[in-house]
């Protein structure tokens, strides 16, 4: 087995009291290979005999000097790394060899870099949504870090903690910063399932649970005012109220499925789609005021259901569009209607199951009605449930309007 050599040197600057540069020299085979980092010492913070960053007791630059030698220690291990993998895999290489492939993980391996990509296989895939989700939560830890990429496996659990509290000191809501956590170490064990970085469990101080928050159901009495309420015909306020109540007569459907529903969809009194979110398969039977919500939104023009994606051609912004549009004037029906919290159309998903439950109906069956995304929540309580059973329980809910 050749031997090979890497070592952390520092280069002084030809300017007397100015910062020089440390580099690494690469030695394979006798071939000598050096490349400079970006990182900036003076003379008398470099201990040349240990080959370090030394810490004087008394510098104002602890700190940042503490950060450097921590650094330039991951990335002699990378190094390493790199060397010890080619040699394991008998491969031929040279100096250049192990410096390109140094750089590569170097650029491909941070958190930014991999997130971007774990985003742009999410849009290929189809999914928009968790795609827009993810780069949130990169948006979010990208503002924390200053702009400043970090490497994967240089994430630490203190790291990870002061970005917990700089969402709190920022008024992040407890749930929002709980949420980007949980992407993030979906991120990170994507990461250790590829071999980028051992499992350090960087994330196991913070909170990524779920809390309780502000009740955004309202109870039939409310749902009653809201469909009598008087509101003039062809208007985006009727169809925002149509939409919502839509909504609550299918047992909760998302706006997004709702958006997306055509009209081949529509069947035997049946209406059948797949969750955007989940993908999973779910049938509603059609009750006679789901029936007049879509008589009275018929369009000859479209294949859709509803007047909410008119044309071909970028449908999902048209979606993102029109929950916008409906969300605004089911504030105003709310207003309206005298509804003690902000009318929006996940409310009206809500209320279903809020409904369902004062109702006694079984959680089962209403995890099931909703295409409940918690498999392990569903599968407690059964594997599968007819369809009837659900409608049935529907049906139920809508006798008391």
């Amino acid at each position: 087995m050749t031997r090979t050599s890497v070592k952390l040197k520092f280069r002084p600057s030809a300017t007397p009291d100015r910062m020089g540069t440390l580099y690494f020299q690469v030695i394979h085979e006798r071939t000598v290979r050096q490349f400079a980092t970006d990182y900036r010492i003076y003379a008398s913070e470099w201990d040349r005999r240990r080959s370090t960053v030394t810490i004087s007791g008394d510098s104002g630059r602890r700190q940042t000097l503490a950060m450097l030698r921590e650094r330039t220690f991951h990335d002699m291990e990378r190094l390493r790394r790199v060397v010890l993998s080619f040699e394991r895999r008998g491969l031929d290489f040279c100096a250049d060899d192990i410096i390109a492939e140094y750089r590569r993980i170097m650029q491909e391996h941070t958190l930014f870099h991999f997130m971007e990509h774990t985003i742009a296989q999410l849009r290929q895939l189809g999914k928009r949504r968790t795609s827009e989700t993810y780069q949130a939560a990169l948006n979010s830890f990208r503002q924390y870090r200053g702009g400043e990429d970090i490497m994967i496996d240089t994430m630490t659990s203190d790291e990870i903690r002061n970005y917990e509290a700089s969402m709190n000191r920022r008024g992040i809501s407890l749930n929002t910063s709980s949420f980007y956590m949980r992407i993030l170490r979906a991120t990170y064990n994507r990461a250790v399932e590829n071999g980028v970085t051992e499992q350090h469990y960087p994330f196991k101080h913070v909170y990524t649970g779920v809390c309780k928050t502000v009740k955004r159901a309202i109870t039939i009495g409310d749902i009653r005012r809201i469909r009598r309420l008087s509101l003039p015909p062809g208007t985006s306020l009727a169809l925002a109220r149509d939409i919502f109540m839509f909504s609550f007569f299918t047992r909760g459907m998302a706006f997004v499925d709702i958006a997306f529903l055509r009209k081949r969809d529509v069947e035997g009194g049946m209406i059948t789609y797949k969750r955007h979110k989940t993908g999973q398969l779910l049938r509603v039977r059609i009750e006679k005021c789901t029936q007049e919500i879509i008589d009275r939104n018929h369009n000859p023009d479209t294949d859709y259901l509803f007047p909410l994606i008119r044309k071909s051609g970028d449908e999902y912004q048209q979606y993102r569009n029109a929950l916008r549009l409906v969300n605004r004037r089911l504030k105003q029906v709310g207003c309206m209607a005298g509804i003690p919290i902000r009318l929006t159309t996940y409310v009206g998903r809500h209320s279903w199951g809020s409904a369902a439950k004062s109702s006694n109906i079984p959680i089962s069956v209403i995890s099931e009605s909703m295409g409940h995304d918690n498999i392990k929540t569903t599968q407690i309580y059964l594997i599968s449930l007819d369809t009837s059973v659900i409608d049935d329980a529907n049906a139920k809910i809508l006798k008391e309007l």
